[in-house]
């Protein structure tokens, strides 16, 4: 991979990114954004990234989140926003969250903390990317006075946070597929009770995996796509991915960076957060250890101990945002790690659709071990986790940060020197169902979303299949001047 190395003095360039499969034009920031998937149907990723001194990361200590987002955000974004207005961005897109220091810490146990990621508006660390993303898309489809329908699937979060994010927005249109039946009451009530013109929810029969396929057909249909302006807000899409990096340095810093590493263990199921630390890794910050937990949706565990990433049958968890088989965000790193090598991520994921598998070559296998561990948390220790920081430290937890929770503890045990921290990824109150299942208790919603259960439904159940989506879409969403991207 390429890197560049920034001084204080160094002006802003324009940074051009590429797809992760080689066959698609090299786009802009705002180009790369604003299409979501490129057009080989891989995923985009800056052609160098910005390396930080040690000297301006440790200046990082004291300083506001919003702040460490500007220096870090900066590099990456060239000459489509400036600086004055991306500094308001942030303060916009932060504006609304219930916390002063928007990502806080909170001490577990000795040397094991907990990155609180859930303090705005809907309760997930979607929104840290999400309220910016949509602040992104809106400037720049204003100054090209076009129209974007945001087509994304969602295990649950995601959803949510793109439609608070989005709703009300004129030049954008939001459909947002979530599997039906397959997450939490909470989880779907925040998005079928949002009231948008532009707001459409769809629940769709069968998996997040299907979903996710949904919108990779409706992306990879040209002609539909350019009709209607399709753009995603999935982690596939990069400027989400590059928001979310923001929170490693803060809490590193934190915790004694860039003078000690830091580990960090992260629940996860497309990858696109355990994605951004290494980002944030391969752009300075001294971390130790990256840790993938999973729930019994163990893909990802199953690849870095066999060597073989391979689909099978979603299982319905108690985690449901991570019930996911194909994690599209993987696809990015296993670019980097083969040293860009585009006809190799081709074929794998050719391999991927046609026999739902392949086969990790010796040095990519090493190289993923070299940096990642790998942890699957089942049902039971999930439920036991969460009473357990019930029990012995009054820290109430959702069951992904659960399952976050209980694999940082394996990994800090064997590295106990090291600070652990474990992102906390969603506010208990979401799950409800499985927290009284743990303790007994069940937990309120924030005096902010108290009236959530008595606002009525607005939602649509469609099949599995493109084409009554694509009708869908048709019958709703209206048309402007539709985003054109090379």
């Amino acid at each position: 991979m390429l890197e560049r190395v920034l001084t204080n003095d160094d002006p802003v360039q324009s940074v051009k990114y590429l797809s992760t499969r080689g066959e698609a034009p090299v786009l802009s920031f705002n180009e790369a954004m604003l299409a979501g998937l490129a057009r080989d149907g891989g995923l985009y990723l800056p052609e160098s990234y910005p390396v930080l001194s040690r000297e301006t990361i440790a200046g990082f200590a004291g300083k506001s989140y919003g702040e460490v987002a500007k220096a870090v955000l900066l590099p990456f974004v060239g000459a489509d926003l400036d600086e004055a207005t991306l500094e308001g961005m942030i303060a916009a897109a932060y504006g609304s969250f219930r916390h002063e220091a928007i990502a806080p810490l909170a001490q577990l146990g000795d040397n094991l903390f907990v990155l609180e990621l859930f303090h705005g508006p809907t309760l997930a660390f979607k929104d840290l990317a999400m309220q910016l993303l949509a602040r992104f898309m809106d400037h720049a489809l204003k100054q090209r006075g076009q129209h974007a329908t945001i087509v994304g699937a969602t295990s649950g979060d995601t959803g949510a946070a793109a439609i608070e994010a989005f709703r009300g927005l004129r030049n954008i249109d939001v459909v947002i597929f979530y599997p039906h039946q397959r997450v939490s009451d909470v989880q779907r009530r925040q998005m079928t009770t949002a009231e948008g013109e532009n707001i459409h929810v769809v629940a769709l029969e069968g998996t997040f995996d299907d979903a996710q396929a949904i919108v990779k057909s409706l992306f990879n249909h040209t002609a539909f796509r350019d009709e209607f302006g399709l753009s995603g807000v999935n982690s596939i899409n990069w400027a989400r991915v590059l928001a979310q990096t923001v929170y490693y340095f803060t809490s590193a810093v934190a915790l004694g960076a860039p003078y000690r590493p830091v580990s960090y263990t992260v629940p996860t199921g497309n990858f696109g957060d355990i994605l951004a630390g290494w980002i944030a890794k391969r752009m300075g910050l001294p971390i130790g250890r990256l840790g993938i937990a999973t729930n019994e949706n163990d893909i990802l565990v199953r690849a870095l101990h066999d060597g073989v990433y391979e689909t099978r049958g979603v299982q319905h968890t108690q985690s449901p945002s991570m019930d996911i088989q194909v994690s599209s965000n993987f696809e990015r790193l296993l670019f980097e790690l083969s040293g860009r090598d585009a006809a190799s991520i081709r074929a794998k994921m050719a391999s991927l659709g046609q026999s739902r598998g392949f086969t990790l070559e010796a040095p990519l296998l090493a190289a993923l071990r070299a940096e990642f561990d790998a942890d699957r948390t089942s049902e039971q220790e999930t439920a036991t986790e969460i009473a357990r920081c019930w029990d012995r430290s009054d820290m109430l937890i959702d069951p992904h940060t659960a399952v976050g929770i209980h694999a940082g503890r394996r990994r800090l045990a064997e590295r106990p020197a090291t600070p652990m921290v474990v992102l906390g990824t969603a506010h208990a109150a979401k799950f409800p169902d499985a927290i009284e299942k743990a303790i007994g208790l069940r937990p309120p919603l924030p005096h902010h979303m108290a009236g959530l259960f008595d606002r009525p439904e607005r939602f649509t159940v469609l099949p599995n299949d493109t084409a009554a989506v694509e009708t869908f879409i048709r019958a709703r969403v209206g048309r402007g001047p539709a985003v054109k991207t090379a």
